[in-house]
């Protein structure tokens, strides 16, 4: 059976949890480390998928009767 991959808001869910668990409850420190590193690994993931999506964005534009799509661009303004 293949492990379910979490979509982004489910990730990013998990990421508020572990910041409340480490702002609100009295952790020791090899537990505060524990999730700190999950915190990590969840952010890391989050932002694979921020780039994924981001390479995936085009942007179609209307040039007279021709619609032609071009590649989203950060910078672009």
């Amino acid at each position: 059976m293949s492990k379910k991959e979490n979509t982004f808001e489910e990730l990013i869910t998990k990421l508020e949890e572990l910041t409340n668990k480490l702002e609100g409850e009295k952790l020791s420190l090899d537990e505060s480390v524990k999730l700190f590193e999950e915190g990590i690994k969840i952010s890391k993931e989050c932002n694979e998928k921020l780039e994924n999506a981001e390479k995936r964005i085009s942007i179609l534009i209307n040039d007279g009767e021709n619609l032609k799509e071009e590649s989203f661009d950060v910078g672009q303004e």
